[in-house]
């Protein structure tokens, strides 16, 4: 584990264990580096990514403050008047076409008619598994490859969804969000509600009013707006889908590449109820060509799914499949995200 994690992830505990409770003063960053034998730089690192995820907050020439509580409500922004930060542009992050053919070169030739067979209905093993180790390697999720299902891209994901939990069901949805959303709902004819969004994701007031049993949200930078819920919100999420006996479904589209080189807490990992679906992309990570997406069913529902679902075939052709996983294996998938993630960095610094 790297240095800063260590200071990350003993504040982060020390938080939601109740130790320490919103209003506490933390230590200063020489402090804690003295206490913890590391160096400022480490607990800097650390205390900004505890700030960016919504655990501390920093008042100028006071310190550092635990600013979460379980208990957080946010109160709504008025229509208008709300500061989203900066939509994201459009970019072509997804890997080299030098790399993605040398990559797959090496799975024509170490896999060969193997390639020519149909994989399962939820995705090639070979997949799901470094789909597996990856999440647990970067995003502390523990799931089993039976959670993992892998489709042809987020919106066919959406679908099965919808037919899983959608019967007598209202969901509610991101307003502005992506249109490829409300577009399967429409088209699966869903009951849907649009609730407006602020610059903290959907306000409690509209939670609270909302005939919805399931909110399909998308805590990291939505589309088009930029909004990010912190971890407040995506607690008040999990508490919500608890308390209404239903589900959300959590779109961490481009969460990867997020500019703290941590990623944040996933409403998924948040989740003791299970009643989190999550729902990611390689479109933008590996290549927009890639249409292949995956969800995390909740143990709850795996049964279900198997039952009602588990006659579909897997659209994603199993060279698609095997080259993934191959990225996820080697390394070159965190190498590429890091670059990214190292790029977005000096772009905002050079903005300064």
């Amino acid at each position: 584990m790297k240095k800063y994690l260590e200071v990350y992830e003993k504040i982060k505990n020390e938080i939601i264990s109740k130790a320490l409770v919103k209003g506490d003063k933390l230590p200063s960053k020489r402090t804690m580096a003295s206490e913890m034998k590391l160096s400022v730089i480490s607990v800097e690192h650390a205390y900004e990514l505890l700030v960016s995820e919504g655990y501390i907050e920093s008042k100028e020439r006071r310190g550092y403050f635990v600013s979460f509580t379980e208990g957080d409500f946010y109160s709504a922004a008025e229509p208008g008047n709300i500061d989203y930060p900066a939509p994201r542009k459009s970019v072509n992050e997804g890997l080299s076409f030098d790399k993605l053919a040398k990559i797959t070169r090496y799975v024509l030739s170490s896999y060969g008619e193997v390639l020519l067979d149909k994989t399962e209905n939820k995705g090639a093993p070979i997949l799901r598994t470094a789909i597996k180790r990856y999440l647990m390697r970067n995003q502390g999720i523990n799931v089993d490859e039976d959670q993992i299902v892998v489709g042809s891209g987020a919106e066919y994901l959406y679908g099965l969804i919808i037919e899983l939990i959608g019967e007598d069901r209202v969901f509610g949805i991101e307003a502005p969000g992506y249109k490829q959303i409300e577009r399967v709902y429409g088209c699966k004819k869903a009951n849907y509600e649009s609730l407006r969004l602020s610059s903290n994701g959907i306000p409690t007031e509209l939670l609270k009013k909302t005939k919805a049993t399931a909110l399909h949200v998308t805590p990291y930078r939505s589309y088009p707006t930029g909004a990010c819920a912190d971890v407040s919100k995506k607690a008040e999420y999990v508490r919500w889908a608890k308390e209404r006996e239903g589900f959300i479904i959590e779109d961490d589209y481009e969460s990867e590449f997020s500019i703290t080189g941590s990623v944040s807490d996933t409403v998924f990992s948040l989740d003791k109820d299970d009643r989190v679906i999550y729902v990611n992309t390689f479109s933008k990570t590996i290549a927009h060509s890639i249409r292949v997406g995956y969800m995390i069913l909740p143990r709850r529902l795996v049964k279900k799914f198997d039952e009602k679902l588990g006659f579909y075939t897997c659209a994603v052709p199993s060279l698609e499949q095997y080259l993934i996983a191959t990225v996820l294996n080697d390394g070159t998938f965190e190498k590429h995200v890091n670059k990214i993630r190292r790029q977005r960095r000096a772009q905002i610094k050079d903005q300064k």
